[in-house]
């Protein structure tokens, strides 16, 4: 388990444990992202679904009263997944097919990993990002991320991700996204 600031702790649940959870991952995540109230009704059921998803992990940051303050998962990214199409589309028109195939033929997609706003800058998502990658058998891990300067930007940055696919617009969001990788273990 990965040290966190005083009084947290790191726990990888199942996926009937975050079920039990959803409300309130939900509602960090919505939290977090700054999205409008009806976001996490729409998202319930795609995080169902991920979790039945081959190679799903995830791991919770819980205070000292066991309240959620993080959460990071993600699960092996495999053809005919929405957003492994949508990259291996980008990525075959940028930077060709064989680049593609080299980044997409086996890794993990870190999905989703949130800090509660007034949680964020103690450590929170890094050691979220170091556990929850600790246990993948997959030789890399893709994300996707707003591009931007966020704190998330930078952690990916000092974790050393590097550029996959930059200024990629997915399919009903306008926002500019990078597709970030890195070879594992994370050191």
């Amino acid at each position: 388990m990965t040290a966190l600031p005083p009084a947290r702790k790191l726990v990888e649940v199942s996926p009937a444990e975050l079920t039990a959870r959803l409300p309130e991952a939900l509602a960090l995540y919505v939290n977090a992202m700054r999205y409008p109230r009806g976001t996490a009704e729409q998202r319930a059921p795609m995080w169902m679904a991920h979790m039945t998803r081959e190679g799903w992990r995830c791991v919770l940051a819980l205070d000292e009263d066991d309240e959620l303050v993080g959460i990071g998962y993600g699960y092996h990214g495999a053809s005919g997944q929405w957003w492994h199409e949508q990259v291996r589309h980008g990525l075959t028109l940028v930077s060709g097919p064989a680049a593609a195939q080299e980044w997409m033929s086996d890794y993990f997609e870190l999905t989703e990993l949130h800090v509660l706003p007034s949680a964020q800058g103690a450590g929170i998502g890094e050691a979220l990002l170091r556990e929850l990658l600790a246990g993948v058998s997959s030789p890399r891990v893709l994300l996707s991320t707003p591009e931007g300067t966020s704190r998330a930007w930078k952690l990916y940055r000092r974790v050393g991700f590097v550029d996959v696919l930059r200024h990629y617009q997915f399919t009903g969001d306008p926002r500019p996204f990078a597709v970030l990788g890195r070879e594992l273990p994370v050191d």
